[in-house]
């Protein structure tokens, strides 16, 4: 974060400062006085299921490319979560899903992420890679590729998924476990616990 130099309001140079009466150090415009806040970017993804298996895309862009992943990247302007999260899983592998409830929600502190993560249903088992995606496929719980997923995140969304009860209606959402940062956890191996 912080990749501004220059105020969008008047081109002039921004210096990082604590303005008065503030708690934080800011990104100040050094001629107009203007803060211009960084906060943290919202992801919303989901995890879609179809006849108990779970759709997963292989990444076809950095980071992480060639690794699986749930459909998943950043909210747009004027859209919902619920939105966004199936946006995401039509343009990552032009899947049509149902949203049933919120999964889960992380916090990756280091990239200034906050990850709303939605279980969501097909609503039919058509799905094609889009251009972030090098392919997709629906994988039973047995055949998910624990060793080569992108993102922590993505482990503790399917290991939560796959926790659930189908009959038990929508998920309560978890946090991160033990509210840890993802980055402070050792590698992980093999699949759910």
């Amino acid at each position: 974060m912080g990749d501004l130099r220059f105020c969008p309001a008047c081109g002039a140079g921004l210096e990082r400062r604590r303005p008065a009466g503030d708690s934080h150090e800011r990104l100040v415009c050094s001629a107009c006085g203007r803060i211009h806040y960084e906060n943290p970017r919202l992801i919303v993804g989901s995890v879609c299921l179809h006849d108990r298996r779970i759709l997963l895309c292989r990444r076809a862009i950095a980071p992480r490319r060639g690794l699986w992943t749930i459909p998943a990247g950043f909210l747009e302007l004027g859209e919902s979560p619920e939105e966004g999260a199936a946006r995401e899983a039509f343009e990552e592998a032009r899947a049509r899903i149902r949203i049933r409830g919120l999964l889960a929600v992380y916090s990756v502190r280091r990239i200034g992420q906050v990850q709303l993560v939605y279980l969501a249903g097909l609503e039919d088992p058509t799905i094609d890679p889009g251009p972030e995606s090098l392919e997709v496929r629906l994988f039973a719980p047995e055949r998910i590729p624990w060793r080569e997923l992108a993102f922590p995140t993505v482990r503790w969304a399917l290991e939560r998924a796959l926790r659930l009860d189908p009959g038990d209606g929508p998920p309560v959402p978890v946090a991160n476990p033990g509210g840890c940062d993802p980055e402070e956890l050792p590698p992980e191996g093999g699949g759910p616990a």
